[in-house]
């Protein structure tokens, strides 16, 4: 049986004082009524506390600071270190880096600020020491761009798949032919267990410790990249990430420096962030004599199919199949609650009053012929005069259906990157290579539409989503006595950790497993409910207990919900921000990402929104793109350096080898005219719901889904959450109960 932890006063002498609470409305947000210091140690609460936190967390005073070197990437890797003073799970809460090899000059081993191991005599073996770092040295990326010591771009990949945990793993080398400096965390996450100084185990891991994890670690990274022990330049650090990791990338990115997370940042013991005197914070750290700002932000964000925001997840995706006049919801109960939540999002949408500009964008909403004009964004509802999409029109769907236009027409005027794609003719017979090299670039694209063609390696090449994987090395936390009072957590016995715990429950990540109650097919609402009253019963329990707070009196959603950050004052936001999505993927709705860049493009933050056609959850680069190349052409743009284009492609010049065709014949509705394609909004639903594969909700599920493990306490590792679904459910109970565990639609 899980106890409630006891709490424990982790910052002898200080203050933890609660952030503003957040509101306990649906449409609440986060408050920061807060003291921010920078520069004035003195203002620190514990200066003792202060003092111990930078000493631990300076890497030159880390006896277990230790680096491999890889002969066949030329890089050094570091092995695991601790991102924080006082880690509950250690396992958890290190991080490694990876660093070119052409910015060390080797590892110094004793301490005298010389080199005595190089890449020429490291050998495999684990060298004990410090970077020596060359700051002359320079390494042109793949792409032209060329970066020091001084000024290479920092990736932090942020782990916490399904919102669960990451193990502490080396950092990857694979960008380090490109200059970057390669950062891997590992993180906290839902269902983890530890034990408390009594021995009793409480539940720990839920929201919001994936993401203060990532940002202590930057805090890390930076710190030791201001005292020299570290290259890169930390006013260029990126966050990336896939799936869970894609909404940490991007929550991470969007409260950058945000006061909402300080104190679980120093409940951890992060460097660079202390309670403050007057009841504020300080988020500075001493280096060298001199007291320097520490950020835990990102200049820019690179996502892969982000799960976020949760806020909005469930009645977006309702109005998503909604939109698909065809679409057949397996039990009543789903669809006649998809129509609310659909009801529900129109509300919530138009009560927003989103504008947009045309030029930022790129569309001509208007119809005016121009981009000039800035459009009010709403979606309508007329079933007569709309029955494809059941009833559902207007500007907001307008962008939405653009966007989508806009991205196959991406997938087909770049097909000439397709090298080693095999193309066939109406007949099935694959085309010679004569044929194949004098093909237009029109005739590529009719020839995709009717599905004549069996894509290559090059529709498939990896991105952004390797930079942190690896096995796990050697490491040990930063040595050091704690002071007295603080908590020394422990990892809880194998079985109690992220693999289920003792709540009984196995950990749900990514798409539901058909034959559950979460995914699209099933015709039983719930397992775990009777009846509607008890089920209702539980959600109006649970999130009540979320909306009034946590132990600093914050609402868990709210703190995960990054449109809530987007253009606050009271934070800091990246310069730039691009969101890939596969068009075709049944994790989340389109909807979610497409109201991330409105919001970003209202902020100034330059944000690219692309929804790679045929493409899956966490799709990969293709076509010529990739990770390094939109980091250096942001480098050129946003960064000072060199502007940087996507290379031409080389003509095919030979077909490819496959024997069948096995693309998708799409010219029944996508029409080509012109080198134009086009399509409608009711096809570009019918497309969004081919792949469906989460049943009504789809996020807060009714017998609990991943994202509500998330939202767990210390007794409990999963709770209901999404109040927008709950004000349906109870406004429409008399309607929804007789429905609920009906059986299959009638």
């Amino acid at each position: 049986m899980l106890h409630k932890k006891v709490p424990t006063l982790l910052l002898a002498g200080s203050m933890l004082l609660s952030l503003g609470g957040c509101g306990q409305s649906a449409d609440s947000t986060p408050q920061s009524e807060t003291t921010v210091t920078t520069g004035d140690a003195a203002a620190v609460a514990d200066p003792e506390q202060k003092t111990y936190i930078e000493e631990t967390l300076n890497l030159a005073n880390n006896a277990a600071q230790a680096w491999t070197y890889s002969a066949e990437a030329d890089a050094w890797v570091l092995s695991e270190v601790s991102a924080v003073a006082y880690p509950e799970l250690p396992d958890q809460q290190g991080v490694s880096v990876c660093v070119p090899g052409a910015y060390v000059t080797g590892i110094d081993t004793d301490g005298d600020g010389t080199a005595d191991v190089t890449a020429d005599s490291a050998g495999t073996d684990v060298v004990n020491g410090g970077l020596v770092i060359d700051y002359d040295a320079e390494i042109t990326s793949t792409n032209g761009q060329t970066y020091t010591a001084a000024t290479a771009p920092v990736i932090l990949n942020t782990g916490a798949a399904g919102y669960g945990s990451q193990q502490n793993s080396p950092a990857a080398t694979i960008y380090a032919a490109d200059g970057y400096i390669n950062v891997f965390c590992g993180n906290r996450g839902k269902q983890d267990t530890a034990t408390d100084e009594t021995g009793a185990a409480y539940y720990t891991g839920d929201a919001p410790s994936c993401l203060a994890d990532q940002k202590a670690a930057a805090r890390f990274i930076q710190y030791n990249i201001l005292l020299g022990n570290l290259p890169g330049d930390g006013n260029r650090l990126i966050s990336t990430g896939g799936s869970g990791g894609g909404a940490h990338a991007v929550m991470f990115a969007t409260t950058s420096n945000s006061p909402d997370f300080y104190d679980y940042q120093i409940e951890a013991g992060a460097v660079g962030v202390y309670a403050a005197a007057d009841g504020g914070y300080v988020t500075t750290a001493e280096v060298n004599g001199t007291e320097q700002e520490i950020s835990d932000g990102a200049w820019g964000c690179i996502a892969y199919s982000p799960i976020t925001s949760l806020t909005e997840a469930d009645m977006a995706l309702a109005f998503e199949y909604t939109l698909d006049g065809n679409y057949d919801f397996s039990t009543d109960f789903q669809a006649q609650l998809a129509r609310y939540l659909s009801e529900e999002y129109r509300e919530y949408i138009n009560g927003q009053n989103l504008t947009v500009a045309e030029s930022d964008v790129g569309f001509d909403l208007d119809g005016d012929g121009s981009l000039t004009g800035t459009v009010a964004l709403t979606i309508e509802y007329d079933p007569d005069a709309y029955p494809e999409t059941n009833g559902y029109y207007g500007s907001y769907l307008d962008l939405y259906l653009a966007e989508f236009t806009q991205n196959l027409q991406w997938y087909l005027d770049n097909l000439a990157y397709g090298t080693d794609w095999t193309w066939f003719d109406a007949d099935g017979n694959a085309l010679s290579d004569e044929a194949v090299a004098a093909m237009t670039s029109e005739e590529k694209a009719q020839a995709f539409l009717e599905g004549r063609y069996a894509k290559g390696a090059s529709a498939s090449s990896m991105g952004g989503m390797r930079g942190g994987m690896g096995q796990k090395p050697e490491g040990e936390l930063p040595e050091g006595t704690a002071p007295e009072g603080k908590f020394a957590g422990e990892l809880p016995e194998k079985g109690e950790g992220a693999a289920g715990g003792p709540g009984g429950r196995d950990m749900i990540v990514g798409t539901p497993d058909a034959g559950t109650t979460q995914a699209a097919g099933s015709t039983v609402d719930s397992n775990n409910y009777a009846t509607y009253e008890e089920m209702l019963a539980a959600y109006q329990a649970e999130i009540a207990e979320i909306e009034a707070g946590d132990e600093y009196g914050n609402n868990l959603v709210e703190l995960y919900n990054p449109l809530n950050y987007i253009g606050n004052a009271e934070n800091d936001s990246p310069v730039w921000v691009r969101v890939m999505c596969g068009a075709a993927e049944g994790d989340i709705s389109m909807f979610n990402s497409l109201n991330l860049q409105i919001a970003m493009l209202n902020a100034g933050i330059d944000a690219e929104l692309e929804w790679q056609w045929d493409g899956g959850h966490v799709p990969s680069e293709v076509l010529g793109s990739s990770f390094s190349l939109y980091v250096d052409e942001m480098v050129g743009e946003h960064g000072g350096g060199t502007a940087v284009t996507k290379p031409a492609a080389e003509p095919q010049t030979t077909n490819g080898t496959a024997t069948e065709a096995t693309g998708t014949d799409l010219s029944a509705w996508v029409s080509l005219e012109n080198g134009m394609v086009n399509f409608s909004l009711a096809d570009a639903a019918a497309y969004r719901t081919a792949g469906a594969s989460k049943a009504m909700p789809g996020f807060d599920s009714i017998d609990y889904g991943q994202e509500d493990y998330v939202f767990g306490d210390e007794t409990r590792d999963a709770r209901h959450w999404d109040r927008y679904l709950l004000n349906v459910l109870e406004t429409y109970a008399d309607t929804l109960a007789p429905l609920f565990n009906s059986g299959a639609a009638s």
